[in-house]
C-alpha cells in the first residue's frame, strides 16, 4: 500500500513538473476561418506574441469550412495536452445551439481558455434609407414591416441571428437576405440591392468615411471612440450588446495549470502596446479574462441562441 502511494505521489510530482515546464514543443493554434480576415489577423497578432513569450512557435493553422465546425472538431479530438488549441468566435455557440447535429460536444469536448479580443457590430444603411440612425430605423421598420431588405452572410452567422434577436426584443420586421458570405452582402448593400446590414466596423467603416453607407448603430456596450457620434444600440434598448469575440479554447481535460498558464499569456499579448495598437486600427477592444469567465459565456450564449430558435424557428442545414 505505502508502495502504490509512493508511485502515486511521484507521478503527480512527475505531472505537475510536465504542466510547469509547458510549452516544451511548437503550438498548433488552429483557427476555423480562411487567411485574411479580422480572427486571422487577431490570430497571427496573438500567436507571435505568445511565441515571444512562450519561447516556442505558435503555429496558426487554418481549417476552415462549415461554418468553424471543421477546424474545431479537430481541436476537440486532439490530445488535451495543450499543444493543438483554437481561436474561435461566437460560431462556436450559434453552432452548439442551432446545428441539429454536431461532430462534438461544444461544452463537454472544449475547455475556454480566454476571449482575447472582441469587435462590435455596426449597423450600416444605404443611403436610400431614409432614417439617420436606430431609433430612426425601428421606427421605420415597425411601420413598413419586412419592407427593409438586411443582408448577412448566410443563415446562422452571427449577424444573421444578432439581427433576429433584435427584431423579437423590439417587435419589428424585416427581410433577412442570405448570401454566400460577407462580402457580397456587403457589396450589394453598397451597391443598394439591399437597404441594411450588420456588419464590423474594420469592413465598413471606409463605406463610411466615403459616404456610401450610413452609420445607425453599433452594438457595443459604449460608443466607439472612432466614431463618437453614432449612438449604441444599448441607448434604444438597455443592456442590449453584440460582439464578433475572439476566444481561445483547448480540448477538454486539458490540465488547468495549461488552460491557466495560457490565460494569462494571452492577457499580455493583448496587453502590449503594438497589439493594441493594430487592434485600435481595426476596432478591436482587447479583452483577455480567465477560463471561468469564458465559460460562462459560452454557457448563456448557447442559452440565449437556444431561445431565440425557438421563437424564431431559425436553424442551421
Amino acid at each position: 500500500m505505502r508502495i502504490l502511494s509512493l508511485a502515486a505521489a511521484l507521478l503527480l510530482s512527475f505531472a505537475a513538473t510536465a504542466r510547469a515546464d509547458y510549452p516544451e514543443r511548437p503550438i498548433r493554434l488552429i483557427v476555423p476561418f480562411p487567411v485574411g480576415g479580422v480572427t486571422d489577423v487577431v490570430a497571427r497578432l496573438v500567436a507571435e506574441r505568445l511565441s515571444a513569450e512562450f519561447g516556442q512557435q505558435v503555429i496558426v493553422d487554418n481549417k476552415a469550412g462549415a461554418g468553424g465546425v471543421i477546424g474545431t472538431e479537430v481541436v476537440a479530438k486532439a490530445a488535451p495536452d495543450g499543444y493543438t488549441i483554437l481561436l474561435t468566435t461566437p460560431g462556436h455557440t450559434i453552432n452548439a445551439a442551432l446545428r441539429a447535429t454536431m461532430p462534438f460536444d461544444t461544452e463537454k469536448d472544449l475547455a475556454p481558455i480566454s476571449i482575447v479580443g472582441q469587435v462590435p457590430m455596426l449597423l450600416v444603411g444605404h443611403p436610400s434609407l431614409p432614417v439617420s440612425d436606430f431609433p430612426g430605423f425601428v421606427a421605420y421598420a415597425r411601420k413598413n414591416p419586412g419592407k427593409i431588405n438586411v443582408s448577412h452572410a448566410g443563415n446562422g452567422t452571427l449577424p444573421h441571428v444578432t439581427m433576429e434577436l433584435l427584431m423579437a426584443r423590439e417587435q419589428m420586421q424585416v427581410t433577412s437576405v442570405p448570401y454566400r458570405g460577407a462580402a457580397p452582402a456587403l457589396a450589394d448593400l453598397v451597391a443598394g440591392q439591399v437597404q441594411a446590414k450588420l456588419d464590423t466596423y474594420t469592413t465598413s467603416t471606409q463605406f463610411v468615411a466615403d459616404g456610401r453607407l450610413k452609420a445607425l448603430g453599433v452594438t457595443s456596450r459604449k460608443r466607439l471612440k472612432q466614431l463618437p457620434d453614432v449612438a449604441t444600440v444599448s441607448e434604444t434598448v438597455p443592456g442590449f450588446e453584440g460582439y464578433l469575440w475572439m476566444g481561445l479554447v483547448a480540448p477538454a481535460q486539458t490540465p488547468q495549470p495549461i488552460l491557466d498558464k495560457l490565460a494569462l499569456a494571452a492577457k499580455r499579448a493583448v496587453d502590449r502596446p503594438e497589439v493594441q495598437a493594430r487592434f485600435d486600427r481595426d476596432g478591436v477592444e482587447p479583452v483577455g479574462g480567465t477560463p471561468a469567465e469564458f465559460k460562462a459565456l459560452v454557457a448563456r450564449e448557447i442559452a440565449q441562441w437556444r431561445e431565440l430558435a425557438k421563437q424564431s424557428n431559425i436553424k442551421i442545414e
